[in-house]
């Protein structure tokens, strides 16, 4: 739900006057598209769009161990990908459709390694616990894995 909420906290930004610089030259796509979160990240409504609906997938998966797991492998898997096109294309060429720049392609690499990461490694206990890590059901009562 965490990173669900970041993506969505992301989408918002990229429309708000102040968090986006030059928000009067936001293009629906391409590097036609000057505007930039924060000044640094560029954006378009496609790239902002693309954001929201993250969060709104990751809000939707997190209903579930397992859907949110692969929310956050498929998801990181996907960002790893968005970084790799980023790379591979002319960032000032035809191509660059969200639009992506260099503080993108970083931002992207980072997100699909975090994403990644926290979807193999949280492998979550078949056991809920509490706040302070305390068992909430007698682990006898856990439902064997299949």
């Amino acid at each position: 739900m965490l990173v669900a909420a970041a993506f969505l906290v992301a989408a918002i930004a990229g429309f708000i006057p102040g968090l986006t610089a030059h928000l009067d030259q936001l293009h629906w796509l391409g590097r036609e598209s000057q505007a930039a979160l924060f000044g640094i990240f560029a954006v378009s409504v496609l790239h902002n769009l693309l954001h929201l609906a993250f969060g709104v997938l990751g809000l939707l998966l997190s209903s579930t161990f397992a859907r949110a797991r692969a929310y956050l492998v498929g998801g990181g898997l996907f960002y790893l990908g968005v970084w790799v096109y980023g790379l591979l294309i002319d960032l000032s060429g035809p191509r660059n459709i969200l639009p992506l720049n260099n503080a993108d392609n970083w931002l992207h690499l980072s997100i699909g390694v975090v994403m990644t990461l926290l979807g193999v490694t949280l492998a979550g206990s078949r056991i809920p616990t509490g706040s302070d890590g305390e068992p909430l059901i007698p682990p006898e009562d856990v439902p064997p894995q299949v």
